[in-house]
């Protein structure tokens, strides 16, 4: 067996028959890329649609702020203050004294107060004394005109016989006459001291308008008497207390220091308009305090805001000039605070909130029923 040697020619003609077979790759390699350009976009707007559709189940804003009840801390009475005792800053507990006021003014007005209710009763007493007199009186009056009648007949009997003279039964009809006069004098004595008891003699003291009047003001020397005494009116934190010092006289109603109610916090978190839709109260919410960080409370949606902040400000914008600009209206939504670390809480600090509203845009436009 021989080898046969291919010649250079032979070579050469061969090599172009393989390559004129072989399809060119460049066509394939242009279709797949214009493949991918295509799925590549197509995907992310697929993607997208889906999150989109999927997501807006939770409302969030960081404009929400931590809110406590201030209350002002006042004197009911007037005086000098004699003693001080809630300093600032203080945890107090309602009921806690805080300062006293200069309490001998007011101790005499109620010694008074007792002397005028016991000259009230005094009084009654005597008008009921004087109603009995009077009662007396007239019995007394009528037990004499039945006698003089009684009398008087007797007379007119003993004149019918010639016994008497018209003279002397004469002097028998005055004397009836004067004792009928005594009977109504007398009735009419009991009437007055009837009216002076308010028209019912048999009435108890303490309920006479006069003795009223003097239980009241006895009450009232009594209570501005405790008032000298100021105690926290609820559990918090006592602030402000500068204007609070030993021999200043301060006036009644003047607020002299302040009450933070740290126990009573909750949220107030300002949603955009376009948020409300979807808030209702008893709805779950995610609060982030930005005072402490990582630390996550929770709570509920307590109630939606009647109006939008801007109507509550001291000078509500006018848009009726053509110089208009729409900005997106937030409304206050209040937050209730349902774990025991809102205990630890000061009023003002920022938040972070997010309202779990239960339900994503697709169920919001009902097309959940038309997937698998």
């Amino acid at each position: 067996m021989t080898d046969t040697a291919m010649s250079p020619k032979d070579t050469a003609a061969a090599f172009d028959a393989d390559t004129k077979t072989t399809p060119p790759p460049a066509k394939a390699k242009k279709g797949r890329r214009r493949v991918i350009m295509l799925a590549v976009p197509l995907a992310l707007v697929v993607g997208g649609g889906w999150v989109w559709l999927h997501g807006g189940r939770y409302e969030s804003t960081d404009n929400a702020y931590v809110r406590q009840a201030i209350l002002p801390v006042s004197a009911d009475v007037s005086g000098r203050i004699t003693e001080v005792v809630a300093q600032e800053n203080q945890l107090v507990e309602a009921g806690d004294v805080l300062f006293r006021i200069d309490d001998e003014p007011y101790r005499i007005a109620l010694d008074q107060a007792d002397a005028s209710l016991a000259a009230a009763r005094l009084q009654a007493e005597q008008l009921r004394s004087a109603w009995v007199t009077a009662q007396g009186r007239l019995d007394a009056a009528e037990q004499v005109l039945d006698l003089r009648r009684r009398d008087y007949e007797r007379q007119q009997e003993l004149a019918t016989r010639g016994v008497i003279s018209t003279t002397a039964l004469d002097d028998g009809q005055l004397t009836v006459q004067a004792a009928e006069n005594e009977v109504t004098l007398a009735g009419l004595a009991v009437t007055q001291a009837a009216a002076a008891l308010g028209g019912d003699p048999e009435r108890e003291p303490d309920s006479l308008p006069s003795v009223r009047a003097a239980i009241s003001a006895r009450e009232g020397a009594e209570r501005a008497l405790a008032h000298t005494v100021i105690r926290a009116p609820a559990g918090g934190i006592v602030s402000q207390t500068a204007s609070l010092n030993v021999g200043q006289y301060i006036g009644t109603g003047t607020m002299v220091a302040s009450l933070v109610e740290s126990g009573a916090s909750w949220i107030e978190a300002n949603f955009k308009e376009t948020q409300i839709a979807a808030l209702h109260p008893g709805q779950p919410v995610t609060i982030d305090i930005d005072a402490y960080d990582g630390a996550e409370l929770h709570g509920t949606v307590d109630s939606l805001g009647a109006a939008t902040g801007s109507q509550f400000s001291l000078i509500p914008a006018q848009n009726a000039t053509g110089n208009w600009v729409k900005v997106v209206q937030r409304v206050p939504v209040r937050i209730r605070i349902d774990d025991a670390a809102a205990q630890i809480l000061r009023g003002g600090l920022s938040a972070t909130v997010a309202v779990d509203t239960g339900a994503s845009r697709l169920d919001r436009m009902g097309l959940t029923q038309y997937l698998p």
